[in-house]
């Protein structure tokens, strides 16, 4: 392989406490799946997502969710030698995947700290932001990291590995009422308070480590026409909470407000309904319970102006291509000027 002069500039902090920093790390990152094949993430909606962002040659932009790098790759395509890509992942796989490219910088870092770490790097605005909030294939498909229920991995699920809080700890852990909290709130299972209550019961004999144990606790709640459906809210809930995923969003948004230019763009790829409340309630009303305040001639006040008033979603084509587009709901605003 041919040596490139220009090294990939990398950031690593996951732990990090704002404002402090870990200093970057410059150093070439080689091997990535895009570059030897591998498919670690088919983007949804690519081609759509990249139009939304409305792409200047010179401009700053933002992948806050890295991950394989389809997206990013497509962002500096379009940028010309003055534009500057910022590419956040708090799971260590990601860095692998980071991008050979003297315009790309690489932060393993949770993106609520997105404000902090433009600070670090003397940057105060973007022109756009992308979020693609959706779990990548490669987490799916790796059954040690625990989040498909098609594998017999460890109750893990964390994006990020050095997180203490993982399933199984917090099944373990959590008392009835929390557990029925998470399930309800997270999962929008109805029948929340009977699972929690048996979840209890049966880590009092055995504390749940593994994943098939754990489901051959709850078959008895969900019949077979529906068990894989209501196994992937239990699934989604408990990766929600471990991850503390709505509070890392909400903090998103309310960040995109301070670091967008005027008329700079947020996209953002949802892929269940509790993500696409939040982000469209947002977009129409700049908070996140959808309270619309109007000035005196009816005017809606929203620092925000949604691009598209219909969400978008993956056409028949791209289902085709790439089955877990199915849920991917596509949502794009603009900073008004």
């Amino acid at each position: 392989m041919k040596k490139n002069k220009n090294k990939i500039k990398t950031e690593t902090n996951c732990n990090v406490n704002p404002p402090q920093f870990i200093p970057p790390i410059a150093g070439e990152v080689r091997g990535s799946s895009l570059e030897l094949g591998v498919i670690y993430h088919t983007p949804a909606l690519l081609t759509e997502t990249i139009e939304g962002l409305k792409i200047k040659p010179d401009g700053v932009y933002v992948d806050v969710t890295f991950g394989g790098g389809g997206h990013s790759s497509e962002i500096l395509s379009l940028l010309g030698p003055n534009g500057k890509l910022i590419g956040f992942d708090q799971d260590e796989d990601a860095i692998k995947n980071a991008l050979d490219d003297p315009r790309f910088i690489f932060v393993r870092s949770n993106f609520k700290y997105l404000k902090n770490f433009l600070r670090y790097h003397d940057i105060e605005k973007v022109d756009g932001i992308l979020a693609d909030l959706g779990v990548s294939s490669h987490h799916f498909d790796e059954a040690e990291r625990g989040f498909s229920f098609r594998f017999d991995g460890a109750l893990d699920m964390r994006m990020n590995t050095k997180s203490p809080l993982t399933a199984a700890v917090l099944l373990n852990t959590y008392t009835e009422e929390q557990l029925a909290d998470v399930f309800y709130l997270y999962g929008e299972l109805h029948n929340s308070r009977r699972i929690a209550k048996t979840i209890v019961a049966a880590r009092a004999t055995t504390p749940f480590k593994n994943i098939f144990p754990f489901i051959e606790v709850l078959k008895p709640f969900f019949g077979r026409e529906k068990e894989k459906k209501d196994m992937a809210r239990v699934f989604q809930a408990l990766r929600i909470e471990v991850n503390i995923e709505m509070d890392v969003l909400k903090s998103l948004l309310e960040q995109s407000l301070e670091v967008l230019n005027p008329e700079g763009r947020i996209v953002v790829l949802t892929y269940h309904s509790l993500e696409d409340r939040l982000v469209k309630n947002f977009f129409r009303s700049g908070n996140f319970e959808g309270n619309l305040e109007k000035d005196f001639f009816g005017n809606i006040l929203s620092p925000l102006k949604a691009i598209n008033n219909k969400v978008i979603i993956a056409n028949a084509e791209e289902l085709e291509r790439n089955p877990r587009a199915r849920s991917a709901k596509l949502r794009v605003a603009e900073i008004k000027g």
